[in-house]
């Protein structure tokens, strides 16, 4: 059985690699991206099973590779989860507006995020 991919978009080069390594201890493939153009360009490219979005990213913001991601015919099913330390109810609102499957706030239990990500992969 092929491992499931989960693209990790996240600009903090420290939070990307913690990230990665709990998620490739969990037995996911990793592929990690630092801003948002890089995560889109990745997207056309890879077969991807789930993507793992920060917010506040250079040149493309989280919520606009959620809208991208989530109106593209190809990858409009693929499962979102919004990873950010934006907490305010305009955030949360705005993040449900552009698709996103599921919204984590930083800090984050990594138990909770594992658990979330293998319901959404079932």
């Amino acid at each position: 059985m092929r491992k499931k991919t989960i693209l990790v978009v996240e600009d903090e080069e420290s939070l990307l690699k913690l990230e990665t390594i709990l998620l490739t201890s969990r037995g996911f493939e990793v592929i990690g991206a630092t801003n948002g153009k890089i995560a889109l360009e990745i997207l056309e490219k890879e077969k991807v099973d789930l993507v793992l979005l920060d917010i506040m990213l250079p040149e493309i913001d989280g919520f606009e590779v959620c809208r991208r991601i989530k109106s593209n015919p190809e990858t409009k099913k693929l499962p979102v989860i919004m990873l950010t330390a934006k907490k305010s109810q305009e955030d949360l609102a705005r993040g449900n507006e552009v698709g996103a499957d599921w919204y984590v706030t930083k800090p984050f239990k990594s138990a909770k995020v594992i658990e979330i990500i293998e319901r959404l992969l079932l």
